[in-house]
C-alpha cells in the first residue's frame, strides 16, 4: 500500500546493469523486471526500486545517502557480497546498537549492512 508522503521508490545508477542484477540476485536473492536496456526494477525488498544505466555511482564519498541492509548473521551476508563479486569497503566493526560493514557491488555503488546480533571478529 502506498502512504501519503513517506518514501516509495529509491533508484540507483549503474555502470553495468547486468552484473548489477546478477550480485543482488545472488546475494539477496531478488528478481528484476528489466524496462528496456537501460533500466530495471525490483520489489518486495522493505522498498521498491531499480537501477538506470549510468556512468556513476553512489557514495558516501561523494554525498550520496547510505543504504543499509540488516542481516542476522553479518559474517554469512559478508561471505555471500565476497563471492558475488562485492568488494568490502569497510571491514566490520562495531557502533553503538551493533556492528556493520560498507560495500559496493559490481557497479561501485556503496551499500552497508548492519547487525544488533554481536559477534566476536
Amino acid at each position: 500500500m502506498h502512504k501519503h508522503e513517506k518514501i516509495n521508490y529509491v533508484e540507483f545508477p549503474a555502470k553495468d546493469i547486468q552484473a548489477t542484477k546478477q550480485f543482488f540476485s545472488q546475494v539477496f536473492s531478488w528478481s528484476f523486471q528489466d524496462f528496456g536496456p537501460e533500466y530495471t526494477a525490483f520489489s518486495n525488498q522493505g522498498i521498491d526500486g531499480g537501477f538506470y544505466h549510468s556512468a556513476l555511482s553512489s557514495s558516501t564519498k561523494n554525498g550520496a545517502a547510505l543504504i543499509v541492509f540488516y542481516s542476522h548473521d553479518l559474517h554469512a551476508t559478508q561471505t555471500k557480497i565476497e563471492k558475488a563479486r562485492g568488494i568490502i569497503t569497510k571491514p566490520i566493526f562495531s557502533f553503538p546498537g551493533g556492528q556493520r560493514f560498507h560495500f559496493t557491488e559490481p557497479s561501485g555503488n556503496e551499500f552497508a549492512v548492519w547487525s544488533d546480533k554481536t559477534h566476536s571478529n
